[in-house]
């Protein structure tokens, strides 16, 4: 489970972050309460115009963020974005203890902060895989996650006390300090083990090669589908727990806060589980996004305060097992040279849809009540799995076989989950269905290739068969049914 800790540079770069995390989900709490309570007569659409200011620049900065994250020194830029971040929140720190902050100030603090953090995401992203190895990645993208949802079982508890202590200033200065601790983990680092990345050349039309990629790779695009979804209208928390805390419970700074971090309970256990495993899958992706719809249609009946808080965790669980199999399902199957942009793509949709989701959540919640917001958030997860779920019936010929008086009562047949592999197709040994791979056929040259007419979506082209032979292991494995076996 903690592999990737077993890495001197993943350790060192693990420690600095969640110093740093604690303090920004301080500064989130803290930020979304002021806007909430002092600065506006308990406005959710304020809130959500926060959020979209801070989120939306990723969703214009994204080609650039991308093509610079693969063709810069990615340690050296973190520095300098993590520096930026500190005097941002130290500025707005100032404006709040001076009382002198109005509801424009936070709004474009949180705009400069959007437009430095839309270059730092696919930078810090995608330097994990120059910490660790291409068999650690997926691991060390797991503890990422519990990184960063653990720092949310104590950032939002800590700014809900502090807040009511010492005042909402003084969490944004403490916020500037955290992120030099990430800015300090970086000089400490041995730059001599890095695993150095292939750069993105600097020919015309690499800013719109990470699209050209993405097109050709219909299981990330389906993934993205998903996560569009389920970040623009499920993933809105922040609205969701303030109004529920106030608005429909009655509750103040230190509950709202609590809500937070009773969710990252569940947020944590969600991706150590997924640190367990060894490879992201498109099934888990479906079951997470269904959990998650379910989750929050639960969430949106509960009578008390209590209840509502406990049913948070499984929010939480369900929402980290879907992000960090998404995550690294993308990472790990993407071309190393191609990856700072296909993740900047993916941030954008994934964090850059809240501008366009976050106004019309908060309207929800200020006309129909929290509930109903909740509801919406319920709609998306649910739609999201049957979308990938769609795919992996239309394109991936996923089928289920139910045989009663036979063991296994329960066959699942997919031809993989369209990443780089060959295709397959079933055949019985002995009694059991499997998978057996249709061995491609040679072109002209004598190079393999997959029949372009195949399938659509797994074509390799010749740029992409160096990704194919570094995957070999990884396409044998991935041709191999799953199969759900009941008790005989």
């Amino acid at each position: 489970m903690f592999r990737s800790l077993s890495v001197v540079n993943y350790r060192i770069w693990f420690a600095g972050a969640l110093v740093s995390n604690i303090g920004t989900w301080m500064q989130r709490t803290a930020q979304d309460w002021i806007v909430l309570t002092q600065l506006t007569n308990y406005d959710a659409t304020a809130v959500g115009i926060t959020m979209a200011l801070q989120l939306g620049p990723q969703l214009v900065l994204m080609p650039w963020s991308g093509l610079i994250a693969d063709r810069f020194n990615r340690r050296k830029l973190l520095i300098l974005t993590q520096t930026l971040m500190g005097l941002l929140a130290l500025g707005l720190g100032i404006l709040t203890v001076l009382e002198v902050a109005q509801l424009w100030h936070v709004y474009l603090f949180a705009l400069g902060l959007g437009v430095v953090a839309a270059i730092d995401a696919p930078a810090r992203q995608t330097f994990v895989s120059e910490l660790v190895a291409e068999d650690q990645l997926s691991n060390a993208v797991a503890l990422n996650s519990a990184s960063f949802h653990g720092a949310r079982l104590i950032g939002p508890a800590a700014a809900g006390l502090l807040t009511v202590a010492v005042g909402a200033g003084w969490v944004f200065m403490i916020n500037a300090v955290t992120f030099a601790a990430t800015v300090f983990a970086m000089t400490l680092l041995r730059t001599h083990q890095l695993r150095r990345q292939p750069k993105a050349s600097r020919e015309r039309g690499q800013l719109l090669a990470g699209f050209r990629y993405v097109r050709g790779r219909s299981d990330i695009v389906v993934v993205m589908i998903a996560v569009f979804l389920i970040g623009t209208f499920g993933l809105n928390f922040a609205i969701f727990t303030s109004t529920m805390a106030t608005i429909e419970f009655g509750k103040g700074a230190a509950e709202f806060g609590l809500l937070s971090s009773i969710m990252a309970i569940g947020a944590v256990i969600g991706a150590l589980l997924a640190a367990r495993r060894s490879r992201a899958r498109l099934r888990l992706i479906v079951l997470g996004a269904g959990l998650f719809g379910l989750a929050c249609a639960l969430s949106a009946i509960m009578p008390t305060y209590a209840t509502f808080a406990i049913s948070l965790t499984l929010v939480g669980l369900s929402s980290l097992t879907l992000m960090t199999t998404a995550n690294a399902y993308v990472q790990t199957t993407t071309r190393p040279e191609m990856r700072g942009r296909v993740m900047a793509l993916y941030m954008a949709i994934f964090v850059g849809g809240t501008p366009l989701g976050a106004p019309l959540v908060g309207w929800v919640a200020d006309a129909f009540g929290p509930r109903w917001a909740l509801g919406l958030a319920a709609v998306s997860g649910l739609l999201a799995a049957a979308v990938v779920l769609f795919w992996m019936v239309r394109y991936r010929r996923l089928r289920v076989h139910v045989h009663p008086f036979s063991s296994p009562r329960v066959r699942v047949l997919h031809a993989g989950d369209g990443r780089d592999v060959p295709l397959a197709t079933p055949s019985r040994r002995g009694g059991t269905a499997v998978l057996e791979r249709e061995e491609p056929e040679p072109d002209r040259d004598g190079d393999t290739t997959l029949d372009p007419d195949r399938d659509g979506d797994t074509t390799l082209d010749p740029d992409r068969e160096t990704a194919a032979e570094r995957n070999r292991e990884t396409a044998t494995r991935e041709i191999a049914i799953v199969e759900a076996t009941a008790p005989r």
